[in-house]
């Protein structure tokens, strides 16, 4: 059976909810078991799937980071989309990014949402097919 943990900041908690009920979703439509850790923002994630490797078919990142006033925003931007980015090329793990890269609060809750693009149930997809292909070819290693 597969199994995928969903790793999940929840610096905005509403819409880390509506994140992860598109890939919840999306993984019990496919018959898949997960499990759900919370981490405090997004630069916890790619660390806490590193610490996570080897027990997990694959990985689901969700999160937010709304652009502000600072450059804090590219920082975490980057660096989590870069961390995760290491983690499937370098290590050969199969990650979904949901971690949405906004503007602002009304951008977030529509990515988020099931009934608006349903970024959550994308990255489960994702994190999905990336299993699938690992399976049929191999990891590379």
């Amino acid at each position: 059976m597969t199994r995928v943990l969903i790793v999940e900041a929840r610096f905005y908690p509403h819409i880390s909810d509506a994140l992860y009920d598109g890939a919840a979703h999306a993984l019990d439509v496919a018959g898949v078991l997960s499990e759900r850790v919370v981490v405090p923002g997004a630069l916890e994630i790619p660390p806490a799937i590193k610490m996570a490797a080897g027990r997990f078919d694959g990985f689901i990142a969700l999160g937010c980071v709304i652009r502000g006033e600072t450059y804090h925003f590219e920082i975490v931007a980057g660096e989590s989309a870069r961390a995760l980015m290491d983690l499937g090329v370098r290590d050969g793990l199969c990650i979904g990014n949901g971690i949405l890269t906004v503007e602002n609060e009304a951008q977030a809750v529509h990515r988020a949402s099931s009934d608006g693009a349903d970024k959550g149930g994308d990255a489960a997809r994702a994190c999905l097919a990336l299993i699938a292909m690992k399976k049929r070819i191999g990891d590379g290693q």
